[in-house]
């Protein structure tokens, strides 16, 4: 009985251990995700924010900009 004990207490361990391991696996899959979801947001926003500013530039008359270099 001894033996069955000990075996149903290993079990039990290795159950344990197993889903520490799993938990820190998705806590990981989710951190990856997020930051990948941000890098794209960033890459989004600052594309927008670049076409904005082409379309200003573009509406300024030439004069402006001329004056602006000097």
């Amino acid at each position: 009985m001894r033996n069955v004990e000990r075996l149903t207490s290993v079990k039990s361990e290795l159950l344990d251990i197993f889903m520490s391991m799993e938990v820190a696996e998705h806590e990981q899959r989710s951190r990856t995700a997020a930051q990948r979801n941000l890098r794209a947001r960033r890459g989004i926003e600052l594309h927008e924010e670049f076409k904005r500013l082409r379309q200003d530039i573009a509406e300024m008359p030439e004069d402006e900009t001329e004056d602006e270099m000097h």
